[in-house]
């Protein structure tokens, strides 16, 4: 006869499934209703970029192949699948932020993170900058810090509720991240006022 479980062992077995069920919650629920969401205004300009970039490459693909007369269906078939695959990898993923929480949305899926209960924010540098936000729910979004830069209404956003989440004690790191993006945006800013007055 097997011994019965121990209380202890059973309780702790109970808070992991529920802390993995409220991380899930926070990166599948859907962004909660605001008054005010703030949106990426450059992100149709960046999809028709990006569909102009595919359309090029196919253009060129196929005007090649017809100039040195070696055009068929199958290497048409096979520069049309390079441009869509063009267009997927500079597919811009579309970011939107309210009171307490921020998207990023992308061609399969989305991801939310909670800015009110962020734990860090850094800066991963590269090919291609990327700031990254975690919550205290495990929930994780990569976004390119130029669409705070291009956004200001954004950038408030997160920057009042990582204010919030510092004042909570949450944010254990990310300080340094934000005052970057912070002196980022007020040299364009800066640099804006000088060519509208033309200063520059």
């Amino acid at each position: 006869m097997l011994p019965p479980a121990s209380p202890v062992s059973t309780v702790g077995r109970m808070e992991r499934r529920n802390r993995r069920n409220n991380a899930r919650t926070a990166v599948d629920a859907p962004a909660p209703p605001s008054a005010e969401v703030a949106r990426d205004h450059l992100w149709a300009q960046d999809v028709r970029s990006s569909i102009r970039c595919a359309a090029v490459l196919l253009a060129l693909l196929l005007l090649i192949d017809w100039g040195v007369g070696t055009l068929s269906a199958p290497r048409a078939t096979l520069w049309a699948a390079l441009a869509v695959l063009l267009f997927l990898v500079l597919y811009p993923t579309r970011v939107s932020a309210g009171e307490g929480w921020l998207v990023s949305r992308g061609l399969l899926r989305a991801r939310l993170v909670r800015t009110d209960h962020l734990v860090s924010v850094r800066c991963l540098d590269g090919v291609g900058q990327r700031l990254v936000l975690r919550d205290t729910f495990g929930a994780r979004v990569e976004i390119d810090p130029r669409v705070l830069v291009a956004n200001p209404p954004l950038w408030r956003r997160l920057d009042e509720d990582a204010r919030l989440s510092a004042l909570r004690s949450t944010l254990s790191c990310g300080e340094t991240a934000l005052h970057r993006v912070s002196e980022r945006i007020d040299r364009e800013t800066a640099l804006t006022v000088f060519k509208v007055s033309g200063l520059e």
